[in-house]
């Protein structure tokens, strides 16, 4: 297995790992109060700020594992070289993230449309957001070990 494979799936397992793990600590401190209460949106404008902090600190932390561990495992370090078929695979998966994140965010404003209280858009919003980025990473994981 590809460096870059394996840097796929870790980032696929993290990201997993990071989303739920975060909303089951922030799912105990859901407010009681009104679904339309401004409690509830302070609530997750709160969530979503500290889950980028958090997932951007948490990434940087697993990348550097990852890559130490993999070092010493394998005695490979990360390639310093990026190809045009890197970019091509990294290009080609995130346009198959972008599809799936405006696609949830469709979904997320018609949650709205049909009178669904504003939980259910931010809920179905992370979901997207999580969504996008396991369909980039099993991308990036398919197209290297396709080759292309």
């Amino acid at each position: 297995m590809s460096y870059q494979e394996k840097r796929a799936l870790v980032s696929l397992i993290s990201s997993i790992l990071i989303t739920a793990l975060y909303s089951a600590y922030m799912a105990q401190r859901y407010p009681t109060s009104d679904a339309y209460s401004i409690e509830v949106f302070r609530f997750w404008g709160a969530f979503f700020l500290i889950l980028i902090v958090v997932s951007i600190v948490a990434r940087i932390v697993i990348y550097i594992l990852f890559s130490i561990i993999n070092t010493l495992a394998t005695r490979e370090e990360e390639p310093s070289i990026t190809d045009e078929r890197d970019r091509l695979i990294e290009l080609k998966s995130n346009r198959n993230a972008l599809w799936v994140f405006s696609v949830g965010v469709l979904i997320a404003m018609g949650s709205l449309v049909v009178d669904m209280p504003p939980s259910v858009m931010f809920v179905i919003l992370i979901g997207a957001g999580l969504a996008s980025d396991m369909i980039s990473e099993l991308s990036q994981f398919v197209f290297y070990r396709r080759g292309f």
